[in-house]
């Protein structure tokens, strides 16, 4: 990207905004839980979840890309759109940002409310890896259709991406957290020292985001010459 920052300042980028990130979401399940419910219950700090993700990639995403994600960080390399000398970077960023982000939550207010840790609540640890498989898959098409493809709208990025993390925490956060995001989970681990089947949620969303890329690479097959549509071509050979 022409006039993108250099190394070190999208690793502080990426630092910053995993930490916001991660910061912001214990933050809301800690005022839920001091306030009795008052954010919404499990609603409330879904939608949370959501709308920092939104804030972050508005803040940083011209610096560094807002992967605030390892496994988006993957699969990016793996689909050829970021280095892969930079992948160890950009993790060290996310996971240490992640950490101190949950940690300085759990300091001003505690680990009482969980901190929205990461948990199988209502699945095996088999279940909560397919489940991260399948929707960080969707949450994989979502961020290549809107921060990869130019014929897609960027300045929309942050609210697709944003409402797509809210509307899969409300519906499978009760049952296993939709974590989507290793360092989102490993954060509120280290902060409340609860690692019951983290494992799944390290593994299932790098497997979810590689067959997310994968799947919208074939989608979207080879570019199509300039001046040329799909539709157009379709009706020619009708003609």
């Amino acid at each position: 990207m022409h006039g993108a920052p250099d190394l070190p300042r999208r690793f502080v980028a990426e630092f910053i905004g995993t930490y916001i990130l991660v910061a912001g979401g214990c933050a809301a399940a800690a005022a839920d839980y001091r306030f009795d419910g008052l954010l919404g219950g499990h609603v409330g700090v879904a939608v949370a979840w959501g709308l920092v993700v939104a804030m972050v990639i508005f803040a940083i995403g011209h610096l560094s890309g807002a992967h605030i994600n390892p496994a988006v960080t993957l699969a990016f390399a793996t689909g050829r759109h970021f280095p892969w000398r930079e992948v160890a970077p950009y993790w060290v960023a996310q996971v240490t940002g992640a950490m101190a982000g949950a940690l300085t939550v759990a300091g001003l207010f505690g680990t009482e409310s969980g901190l929205s840790v990461t948990q199988p609540f209502d699945v095996s640890d088999l279940g909560a890896v397919g489940i991260e498989i399948v929707i960080t898959a969707i949450l994989m098409l979502v961020v290549m259709a809107v921060a990869t493809d130019t014929r897609a709208q960027g300045a929309l990025a942050a609210v697709a991406i944003g409402v797509t993390v809210a509307v899969i925490g409300l519906v499978m956060g009760l049952m296993e957290g939709a974590s989507m995001n290793p360092a989102r989970s490993i954060g509120p681990a280290v902060a409340t020292g609860e690692f019951v089947g983290l494992w799944a949620y390290l593994i299932g969303p790098i497997i979810g985001a590689l067959i997310g890329v994968a799947i919208y690479a074939y989608m979207r097959g080879r570019p199509h010459p300039e001046g040329s549509h799909p539709d157009a071509e379709a009706g020619e050979d009708l003609a």
